[in-house]
């Protein structure tokens, strides 16, 4: 390796399941024969953290000065970078960036990064996010950086994507739910969508990529996979903005 391994800071618990599911591909995609091999992660666990979507529409507390208090404990407690496996908690970066010093690893530009690698041709990418995550624009302005048009689901889609999303944090990972899940992809490829990005950190587990007849990128899969090449040194630390 040609930098020494770095501790990954985790904002997690928004929501537990998708915490873990990150943490176990950060494992997974660690190369390690011993536990010393692994790489060091420390995580706040916090699923008290106000709700991200109530407080984008305008109905909730701002969640912004736990994030930021959380990232600053991580800071303290010798994290090198920081990541959190919740789409929807990076509308409220600022707060976390002002309480810190250490890189934050943005699930949205490493997913549109994703895409341009998975799917190269695709000019018009389809979201599988919340509404929250929507309405604030945060991967709109991602994929048009890149240069890729944004396929959104209409109202009703989102209205039905938000209740899976709800089911599945209730624990409910049936069949059932993973199929309209599905289609609900299908009809933004329907759409000409070249590409799914799942983002939202609930939808992998129970989409897996070969779901929908385009690629479907993981946001938690591209997370933990720059994760596990920054915490094991494979790949630098980005420059603080």
């Amino acid at each position: 390796m040609g930098n020494a391994q770095k501790t990954a800071g985790v904002l997690g618990g928004m929501g537990p399941e998708a915490t873990v599911d990150f943490m176990a591909k950060v494992i997974a995609l660690t190369d390690a024969e011993r536990d010393q091999d692994h790489v060091r992660m420390l995580v706040d666990h916090n699923p008290h953290v106000p709700n991200r979507q109530d407080a984008i529409l305008g109905d909730g507390e701002d969640p912004g000065p736990a994030l930021a208090a959380m990232a600053a404990g991580l800071q303290a407690g010798g994290a090198d970078f920081l990541v959190i496996p919740c789409n929807t908690a990076y509308v409220f970066e600022d707060a976390i960036l002002a309480a810190t010093h250490i890189p934050l690893i943005s699930i949205i530009g490493v997913s549109v990064a994703a895409v341009q690698d998975s799917a190269p041709h695709a000019d018009r990418v389809g979201l599988l996010a919340t509404d929250g995550c929507l309405q604030s624009g945060i991967y709109q302005a991602g994929l048009e950086a890149a240069g890729l048009a944004a396929e959104l689901p209409t109202a009703d889609e989102l209205g039905e994507l938000m209740s899976l999303v709800r089911a599945i944090k209730a624990g409910r990972h049936s069949d059932e739910t993973a199929r309209a899940m599905a289609g609900l992809g299908e009809a933004l490829v329907s759409r000409g969508a070249g590409a799914i990005i799942a983002g939202c950190t609930e939808i992998p587990l129970v989409l897996g990529e070969d779901a929908v007849s385009v690629p479907l990128i993981s946001s938690t899969d591209a997370l933990a996979e720059i994760t596990a090449k920054l915490a094991t040194g494979a790949i630098p630390l980005p420059a603080c903005l």
